[in-house]
């Protein structure tokens, strides 16, 4: 035998195969044999083996997809995008630049339709290359494209994934080179559209070939959005700088082309803290990468710092509240854009601005113009800067809400938008103070938590109301012994008037009672940006930052019975080729509307026997109009609130000390001429003033719809809770004693309306307003126990 039947033979256990023979079907009537079983060309039969010497049956999946099938299939497809895109590369040319052409003007509409603004004219100078710094040309590239001198002008690996992002509903375009970011600004548009983007890779490949790398870039830096309404290098070097772009240095470059990631979010003079420290990371990424492209000496780049930019100017055309109002309808849109898009903030601000939309505001006309002239008549009229310094550091901030739809009806950013860039309604860097308070008694009445000896907490559960008391948890000192206004203690005092004075050392125990990371879980559901906020007790005095458009979102939840409300400005957004769909800014319930409706109720007695009595409660204007709301002063007299509502109508207002050159934080004191002592610009003076002023001159005549058996609105106290004289002193001085040893809150032990023995009651609140005029700014009473003074709760 051949040496290949040897060694068949061998691996057969050394029998030599038998030759093979063609099979015949049996005879019929016969037995099969033994392997008769295999049917012809050795494949089994149903349930059978093989033959001796047959090939193993191919699964059919097997013969489907052979390896043969797989590879022909890959080629194919290879080929057919090849030649597709060998198609699109010869169908596809270099449109005409139309960078300018394209943008056109936004027109924002009053709620009833009338003009409010039209802002179209393109902040752009073209300016030569040679015309900008070398170095700070190799910024941009250092930020976005370090291969830019030596690639093809495209990221096929980004590309392919914006398309994939796009046909999986993500959107997002990610790893564009300097030279597609050129195309799409220069020759096409935002849109994320496979279409597009196929386009942009096609275009950018052409652009590559045919035009000089310093030409793409020229473009590029010149037709770039760097935010403050300014496009392109010059345009934005005047805006942050107020140089022309040859006169940049190294460190401003590299902040220009920080901004192009997100030019709203960069700005440092509107930057949240959060953005100051991406955007300072970002520029110390630009530095990191010309130094490790050789194009920046390391210890050039070492001894480099920071440059913060100059104070915006408000853009023409957007005097008066016009530019607050058009900035916040801009950012809300470009939200909603990277929402439903997946446009990066870069995108959706280039989407936005100067792009022929239509956008009409909820704004109301009429109720716009009642809250200026309120501002005007109750604060600013009577400030002069020219007399008194801090009267020039006073910044106002309002925001009108209707609970039942959300739509923002009104609102006051500063004095004017060409002299205050920064938007007092929205900036969140002041203490809410004690417009806090309500958000804790709501967490303790949505989680049923209980005092220290496991009582329930109500509007009627007593507390220790002394002064500077140690707040307990469970017998344990946490730290903590915030003092009330002016160190008057109340003793037990129940959480209805502890909230109608702004008890401190109240509020304080409650945190701890109710659990600060369950206080500020609820804090977050009603609409507070609670990111990166600490949970700790210092944070029941409202030490956090905060803006008027937040807490007119809260208090508008409470309002709308716990159902949350996120204040929305935009009513419409459409221009020739879409519209923007606008969210429904009433969403699900985030408390019940037993909770919200008792917070209600007992910010009713704030109101009728509170620290917002003399300005609210007493206003003729009032009229029998049902009136819910808290007042707030922080630390130093650094800002002032009021946030009160309607059933129809939630306004809060908050009063900022500015220094208006170094925007540095300062103290109100002595404004508008209040005469020490203490001369203190409190919550239920000016902001409850303003809010009054405003309110009672448009809202309905309505009743609150409560479901709730608790709370001054449900059962008013028998005798009203005390008050201080303008002239009396507090009734005890602090104490230097220990804290005392009971326990810090217990059930009612007497009736909830019992007066101190060392306090004088008021006179009994009227259902009706009272006939006499309210108490003059001038003369407000200095022992207001609403202020908040608490160790932990400076400002920072």
């Amino acid at each position: 035998m051949g040496r290949a039947e040897e060694r068949r033979a061998r691996q057969r256990g050394g029998h030599r195969a038998a030759p093979r023979r063609p099979r015949s079907a049996p005879e019929a009537g016969s037995a099969p044999t033994a392997g008769s079983a295999a049917t012809a060309g050795g494949r089994p039969a149903a349930g059978g083996k093989p033959a001796a010497g047959g090939k193993p049956a191919k699964s059919l999946v097997r013969r489907i997809f052979s390896w043969k099938k797989i590879l022909g299939t890959f080629f194919g497809v290879c080929l057919l995008g090849i030649l597709g895109f060998i198609g699109l590369y010869l169908y596809v040319d270099v449109p005409e630049g139309n960078a300018a052409a394209q943008r056109q003007s936004n027109i924002y509409k009053f709620s009833d339709g009338t003009i409010l603004a039209r802002d179209g004219k393109v902040n752009r100078e073209i300016v030569d290359l040679s015309k900008v710094p070398r170095k700070v040309q190799l910024t941009f590239v250092a930020a976005e494209n370090k291969s830019f001198y030596h690639d093809s002008g495209v990221d096929f690996k980004g590309t392919a994934r914006g398309i994939l992002n796009t046909l999986a509903g993500k959107g997002k375009q990610g790893g564009s080179t300097i030279t597609q970011q050129y195309v799409k600004n220069y020759y096409l548009n935002q849109d994320q559209t496979v279409t597009r983007k196929l386009k942009e890779l096609v275009i950018s490949l052409k652009v590559d070939r045919e035009t000089s790398k310093d030409d793409i870039l020229a473009g590029y830096i010149n037709t770039s959005y760097y935010g403050r309404n300014a496009y392109g290098i010059q345009a934005a070097a005047q805006a942050y700088y107020h140089v022309d772009a040859e006169d940049l240095t190294v460190q401003q470059g590299a902040y220009l082309a920080s901004l192009l990631q997100a030019p709203s979010q960069y700005d440092w003079a509107v930057a949240t803290d959060t953005g100051k420290r991406l955007v300072t990371a970002r520029w110390n990424y630009v530095l990191d990468n010309m130094v490790e492209e050789g194009w920046l000496p390391k210890a050039k780049r070492d001894a480099m710092k920071f440059p913060k930019p100059k104070e915006p100017k408000g853009a023409p055309g957007l005097d008066g509240q016009k530019g607050y109002l058009v900035d916040l309808a801009n950012q809300q849109l470009e939200q909603q854009l990277m929402a439903q898009q997946g446009l990066t903030q870069s995108q959706a601000e280039s989407a936005v601005v100067e792009n022929g939309w239509t956008i009409t505001l909820n704004i109301d006309r009429k109720k716009q113009a009642a809250l200026e002239k309120a501002v005007k008549t109750e604060l600013t009229g009577k400030l002069d800067k020219k007399k008194r310094k801090v009267d020039g550091a006073i910044q106002p901030g309002a925001v009108s809400v209707d609970p039942r739809t959300g739509k923002i009806l009104a609102l006051y950013g500063g004095q004017n938008y060409y002299e205050h860039y920064y938007n007092n309604a929205t900036r969140k860097d002041y203490q809410p103070a004690s417009t806090f308070k309500p958000v804790i008694l709501a967490a303790a009445l949505e989680q049923n938590a209980t005092t220290q000896d496991g009582k329930p907490i109500t509007a009627d559960t007593l507390y220790d109301g002394t002064s500077r008391r140690q707040v307990l948890d469970h017998g344990t000192k946490v730290g903590f012994a915030p003092p009330n206004e002016d160190d008057v203690d109340y003793d037990d005092i129940t959480v209805q008037q502890a909230m109608n004075k702004s008890v401190n050392s109240v509020f304080a125990q409650m945190g701890v009672d109710v659990g600060m990371d369950k206080v500020m879980s609820t804090a977050g559901k009603l609409g507070m940006d609670t990111k990166g906020m600490q949970a700790v007790p210092a944070q029941t005095l409202g030490s956090m930052g905060a803006s008027p458009l937040e807490m007119a979102g809260i208090y508008a939840t409470f309002a709308n019975h716990g159902a949350k409300v996120t204040p929305s400005i935009l009513k419409s957004a459409e221009k020739k080729d879409g519209t923007a769909d606008i969210p429904d800014p009433i969403g699900g319930q985030v408390i019940s509307r037993t909770a919200a409706d008792t917070v209600t109720s007992v910010l009713t007695g704030v109101v009728d026997d509170g620290t917002a009595k003399l300005s609210v409660a007493s206003n003729p204007l009032r009229d029998g109009q049902q009136v819910a709301g808290k007042t707030g002063t922080s630390d130093e007299n650094k800002s002032a609130w009021f946030t009160g509502y309607t059933p129809d109508l939630v306004t809060s207002v908050g009063l900022f000390g500015e220094d208006p050159k170094t925007r540095a934080h300062v103290s109100m004191k002595g404004a508008t001429g209040l005469i020490p002592p203490p001369g203190r610009i409190n919550g239920g003076g000016y902001p409850a003033e303003i809010w009054a002023g405003y309110t009672f001159g448009v809202t309905d005549r309505a009743q609150f719809d409560l479901n709730t058996t608790q709370g001054a609105a449900v059962e008013p106290t028998e005798t009203p809770t005390w008050t201080h004289t303008p002239t009396q002193t507090p009734s005890q001085t602090p104490s230097s004693e220990p804290p005392t040893s009971h326990t810090p809150s217990q059930t009612p032990s007497r009736t909830p309306s019992q007066t101190p023995p060392s306090q004088t009651p008021s006179q009994t609140p009227s259902q009706t307003p009272s006939s006499e005029p309210p108490t003059s700014p001038g003369t407000e009473d200095p022992l207001d126990p609403e202020d908040d003074f608490g160790q932990l709760g400076q400002d920072q």
